[in-house]
């Protein structure tokens, strides 16, 4: 997984520059890797709200809506972008630690989702 690679990436970089942890180190329940997944997330809907604000065959109020919608995108974004960099930052200075949390995707697994299962079973 994807996110997974970008979390333990950064946690071999964090251990190569030796940082001290301190004890009171707090750990977060998002990852850097998660928080980079949703800033991906986040460019493609302000991407395409944008394009709906644009769009030439749709109405007025639809455009003024997108508009609307497309600011409390850009703000989220803002915020999300800030707070990765706060907690890259407070993992180089040890006072937030990194744990790689695994996904354990189950739905495309045949012998762990029920529907998959069940119909190799009725085969």
């Amino acid at each position: 997984d994807e996110i997974e690679k970008i979390d333990e990436a950064l946690l071999d970089e964090l251990g190569q520059r030796s940082i001290r942890i301190m004890a009171d180190a707090r750990l977060n329940s998002e990852t850097p890797g998660s928080m980079i997944d949703r800033l991906s997330i986040s460019a493609l809907k302000i991407y395409h709200m944008d394009e709906e604000t644009k769009r030439v065959d749709a109405s007025s109020e639809h455009q003024k809506n997108c508009e609307a919608k497309l600011m409390l995108l850009q703000e989220q974004r803002r915020d999300l972008g800030k707070c990765l960099m706060e907690f890259l930052e407070d993992l180089v200075f040890g006072r937030k630690t990194l744990k790689v949390y695994r996904q354990m995707k189950m739905y495309n697994d045949s012998s762990l989702n029920p529907v998959l299962y069940q119909k190799k079973n009725s085969r």
